[in-house]
């Protein structure tokens, strides 16, 4: 890595003013007019200059948060770790950040380094080139300045980018132990911007891995739905299941996660299409499919010994999602989700009469609606269901309402239905 500062004019690079959120600009600029230093730093630089629409846009200065808030009444000071100034501008948030300091002695505030060497607090406050070079990536790294069009480039991350070489800022086990969450990360930037990982950065992560069982889960949870909602969501999956690291969020979740259940495979692919199309996706669904294997063979074995199918994987979701949710702490709502998606699967088998009618127009059925189409690859039953609820949909009132109270009952019924 090249220590020294390199300044790339605008003439060399795609990134300009009008490319940046107008209320980035309104702090970049009152900060500079009060006589700080202040650019865009973080990951819109570098999807600009990939030629990727940046999803928001982080401030860089050497304003402490307490001065930022002097400027801005609508900005509030946020978090422990790392200290910020949130600045609100509507619906849209611009995180400022001061540059933080390396750790030496001479650094304002203060930061904490557990045994291991995992940090826990890092609010040292230092100079842009201590900011630079403290973040993780080389090309997380580069700051441009919107007044002047310049990029300053510390790490020589603008050289990697032209590369689509994702590198590590430093050494490699001591960025890792620092913060093992690094590992998830690199995960999701060599998938979702299609980059080749430097070997050293990539060598040491299936033996790091277990390092993640220190990490609070809801911050697992929180890079893990980076990683799945950005519209790579299968080559992710399939990147931390080659890392190693999938065992280490769910352990024993799936039997082979090098071969997942087509049902899983296809809900990744959905999800990255929904992702790509601009349409919503829900992290509910996608833990709906990743646990539908284990609650699927768990409410079997309820109904087997009498318990009625709905309850049945009522009971059985809640069972798999304590089990197997210590590491990553999935949030009640897509629990929730994930539960009623199960429990409407037997409800399909009701083709007649209102309680069928009245299925479509329940708040899951959608959601439902479209497992059960991943459903239907399992077996005929389910197939044939998805064949006849996607007709029901499809056709004119008259005809749907036909169909449902005019539809005579099945020559061979189920003994016992399946979820």
């Amino acid at each position: 890595m090249k220590d020294s500062f390199q300044e790339i004019p605008s003439g060399e690079h795609r990134v300009e003013r009008k490319h940046i959120s107008q209320s980035a600009l309104k702090v970049t600029d009152r900060l500079q007019q009060a006589g700080f230093k202040a650019y865009i730093v973080g990951g819109a630089p570098r999807d600009l200059l990939l030629g990727v629409e940046p999803k928001d846009f982080d401030v860089g200065t050497d304003a402490t948060p307490e001065q930022v808030r002097g400027l801005f009444r609508n900005a509030r000071l946020i978090g422990r770790r790392f200290r910020l100034a949130h600045v609100r501008f509507g619906r849209e948030i611009i995180e400022v950040a001061t540059f933080r300091g390396t750790g030496g002695a001479d650094g304002e505030g203060d930061r904490s380094v557990e045994d291991g060497g995992r940090l826990v607090r890092d609010n040292v406050f230092g100079s842009e080139a201590e900011d630079a070079i403290r973040r993780d990536f080389t090309i997380n790294a580069l700051m441009f300045d919107p007044a002047s069009g310049i990029i300053r480039d510390y790490t020589n991350g603008f050289d990697d980018l032209k590369r689509r070489r994702l590198r590590l800022i430093g050494e490699a086990e001591a960025r890792y132990r620092e913060d093992p969450v690094r590992m998830l990360r690199a995960v999701r930037f060599k998938t979702k911007l299609d980059l080749e990982m430097d070997p050293d950065t990539e060598r040491l992560i299936p033996e790091l891995a277990p390092l993640l069982a220190d990490i609070p889960p809801a911050r697992l949870l929180d890079e893990l739905l980076k990683l799945l909602l950005g519209g790579r969501a299968w080559d992710g999956y399939n990147a931390l299941v080659g890392y190693d690291l999938w065992e280490e969020l769910f352990p024993g979740l799936l039997e082979t996660p090098e071969n997942p259940p087509t049902l899983i495979r296809q809900a990744f692919e959905n999800t990255d299409e929904r992702v790509r199309a601009g349409r919503p996706v829900t992290p509910g669904f996608l833990f709906a499919a990743l646990f539908w294997p284990r609650v699927k063979a768990e409410a079997e074995r309820c109904i087997d010994n009498g318990q009625p199918p709905v309850e049945a994987l009522a009971a059985a979701g809640e069972e798999v999602f304590a089990r197997h949710s210590a590491r990553v702490a999935i949030h009640r709502r897509f629990s929730t989700m994930a539960k009623e998606i199960w429990m409407f699967q037997p409800r399909f088998e009701r083709r007649r009469g209102k309680r069928a009618m009245r299925l479509l127009g329940e708040r899951r059925f959608r959601a439902a609606y479209d497992f059960l189409l991943l459903r239907a690859d399992e077996n005929e039953q389910a197939r044939e269901l998805a064949d006849w609820w996607t007709r029901v949909q499809e056709v004119d009132p008259e005809t749907r309402s036909a169909l449902i109270f005019g539809q005579q009952k099945s020559r061979t019924p189920r003994k016992r239905p399946h979820p």
